[in-house]
């Protein structure tokens, strides 16, 4: 798996998390799936990604975005 799938698959994974903690933990973890689409928007027009500086570290193949 490339570091663009990679990403994009974590930042899923935590958005649909953060769907469950708000539905039945607490209304403001919807501020988690906030945060996740900011870093997602911000990431699209600047390319940098702290997930994706993470991943590569932990030694994931390159992809075309990241």
């Amino acid at each position: 798996m490339s570091l663009d799938r990679s990403v994009l698959a974590f930042a899923g994974i935590m958005v649909l998390l953060s769907v469950l903690l708000t539905a039945y933990v607490s209304p403001l973890f919807v501020w988690l799936t906030v945060f996740v689409g900011l870093n997602l928007l911000q990431s699209a027009f600047t390319g940098f990604c702290p997930a994706a500086i993470v991943f590569r570290k932990l030694g994931i193949k390159p992809g075309s975005a990241f």
